[in-house]
């Protein structure tokens, strides 16, 4: 299945990029058939068209709405001092089925900008390749600040690696389908079915502040555990990915 990103509605279209990408670097031929998704759950099937420079679909077959990914994960990660750790997480985390991706500047946040341009480009490279239809939404990098006043704390969870603080250990969670069956009586550890997104904040290198952990446990939002072991920014972000990942199937 060979998968390009373009417009389905309200006419098909195949993107400028990946028109030159199909023509010039896999040097594809009239007649091939390929597969075209917005990003949006839509899907168009065909065989390509050459006219000039110009490369079109004759179109067989389009499925809307397709079922994306549940439950929905979003993660909101500060970006580390080194950017290539970063891109590593979100073309891992995107392969797993992530549905949104925060880039957020907490006070020992070491980097000040990202460009998002070039990560977002990314998500959609990782998303063509692990042939999803929905495409994870990337924000841009806003103030932790800012990130607050739009949580919903009833599903979101802080990771943090302070050991004197309360934290639940994140394998004790109950999926959203199980949380029914669930007889204990720790309703903390039921994730709520009023929403179908999960949201978790992953610090910098030098964690969060107690100021910011504490900011948010006024908020309602629970601390998670990701183990004994002090994991690396990215490579916690990749582990919520993958636990999340396993709850899919």
């Amino acid at each position: 299945m060979k998968l390009f990103f373009g417009q389905i509605f309200p006419e098909i279209l195949i993107d400028s990029d990946e028109q030159q990408h199909i023509a010039k670097v896999l040097r594809m031929r009239e007649g091939e058939e390929i597969y075209l998704t917005d990003g949006k759950g839509n899907l168009a099937k065909g065989t390509l068209i050459f006219e000039g420079k110009k490369v079109t679909l004759n179109v067989s077959e389009v499925k809307e709405n397709l079922p994306d990914f549940s439950p929905r994960l979003h993660i909101a990660i500060a970006p580390t001092k080194n950017i290539d750790r970063i891109e590593f997480f979100l073309e891992k985390a995107v392969e797993m089925g992530i549905s949104e991706v925060s880039f957020i500047q907490t006070e020992q946040t070491e980097r000040k900008n990202i460009s998002i341009d070039k990560l977002r480009k990314q998500a959609i490279s990782a998303s063509k390749q692990s042939l999803r239809s929905h495409f994870p939404k990337v924000n841009d990098l806003q103030k932790f600040s800012e990130f607050m006043k739009n949580l919903n704390p009833e599903n979101t969870f802080i990771a943090h690696c302070n050991e004197n603080l309360e934290r639940i250990n994140l394998n004790a969670l109950r999926p959203f389908d199980s949380a029914k069956d669930d007889h204990s009586s720790d309703v903390s550890l039921r994730l709520s079915k009023t929403s179908s997104e999960l949201t978790f904040l992953i610090g910098p290198e030098g964690d969060f502040s107690d100021k910011e952990i504490q900011l948010l446990a006024e908020k309602g939002v629970k601390a998670v555990s990701l183990g004994n072991q002090r994991l690396r920014t990215e490579t916690a972000g990749i582990f919520v990915a993958a636990w999340n990942y396993n709850k899919m199937f």
